[in-house]
């Protein structure tokens, strides 16, 4: 995790990379954020956690639009690639970038798409770092 950058917008970023990722796995989009939040935090057991809503917005944003998200996705993938195939870090990364790109105003498209590489570079490596700029680039419009 980003210390240096605690609840920075690229620390909450990454956050829902993670609780994206691991609903690929199955669960609810709240308990998964919190969870993203807080696992490397003490939290004190009785203690009221507050999810920061930059957070709770890109995560419930790709659960709500994601077979939106996937299908535009899959319309920019080159002929003979699914969706199927790619990994489950590359969709997380895919779907929260085009998330950002495309439905969060508040970020300008190629600063979404800069994070979302950098996110990659930590979480899988050069080549899909490239391949996520590379997709994701087609949508952003300045």
């Amino acid at each position: 995790m980003t210390n240096n950058f605690t609840n920075s917008r690229r620390d909450l970023r990454e956050r829902a990379f993670q609780a994206l990722f691991s609903l690929e796995f199955g669960g609810e989009y709240l308990q998964a954020a919190e969870f993203a939040y807080t696992y490397d935090k003490t939290v004190e057991e009785d203690e009221e956690v507050q999810v920061p809503v930059f957070l709770l917005n890109l995560v419930k944003g790709v659960c709500d639009l994601q077979s939106e998200l996937d299908q535009q996705i899959e319309a920019h993938l080159k002929s003979g690639w699914s969706l199927e195939r790619l990994t489950l870090t590359d969709k997380a990364l895919l779907r929260l970038g085009l998330y950002e790109v495309k439905y969060f105003e508040e970020t300008p498209g190629r600063v979404a798409v800069n994070e979302i590489i950098e996110i990659a570079k930590k979480y899988s490596d050069e080549t899909s770092a490239k391949f996520v700029n590379g997709l994701l680039s087609q949508f952003v419009t300045e």
